[in-house]
């Protein structure tokens, strides 16, 4: 066997091997990770744009490090789309842990101001809200988690008395 054959083998059985130690980075067996919408906090509100944060509460169930890359994000409430956007914001969160994640946000409410005053005319009743989007994770291959989250709010519990 010539010396370029020997070369060719040699740097094909290096790639091999490290292509099997980079499946032992992602676990099959992994569970997906969780994220909650904590909190929605108001920075400023003006006629024409209002100013946001959403604050965010990522669940890792592995035994592993787990590496978020960024976050692409729709919310609702009721059928009006409050927002939309993406963060790349990079982070770790530890194995069997939680991290928060905040991301700014500006919006103008303005075009749905009359469907948003017929969901707040009466503040004691529960108004659904829906968070979509997709969690981009992993290190050295992108492995992303698509959610969907659906709960309510009471408006009454946001307004001051």
């Amino acid at each position: 066997m010539d010396a370029r054959a020997r070369t060719i083998k040699t740097i094909a059985l290096a790639m091999m091997l490290m292509l099997s130690g980079c499946t032992s980075w992602f676990n099959s067996g992994d569970k997906d990770p969780q994220v909650h919408l904590v909190k929605v906090e108001l920075v400023q509100a003006k006629l024409l744009e209002q100013r946001f944060k959403l604050h965010f509460r990522v669940d890792n169930p592995n035994d592993s490090t787990l590496t978020v890359r960024g976050l692409n994000y729709r919310v609702y409430l009721g059928s009006i789309k409050l927002t939309e956007g993406e963060n790349e914001h990079w982070f770790s969160v530890q194995p069997k842990s939680s991290a928060d994640y905040v991301i700014p946000v500006r919006t103008n409410l303005w075009p749905q101001v009359r469907p948003l005053v017929k969901l707040l005319e009466t503040p004691d009743q529960p108004i659904p809200y829906r968070l979509e989007g997709t969690l981009e994770t992993g290190l050295f291959y992108g492995y992303d988690v698509h959610l969907t989250r659906k709960g309510e709010i009471i408006p009454a519990d946001f307004i001051p008395e």
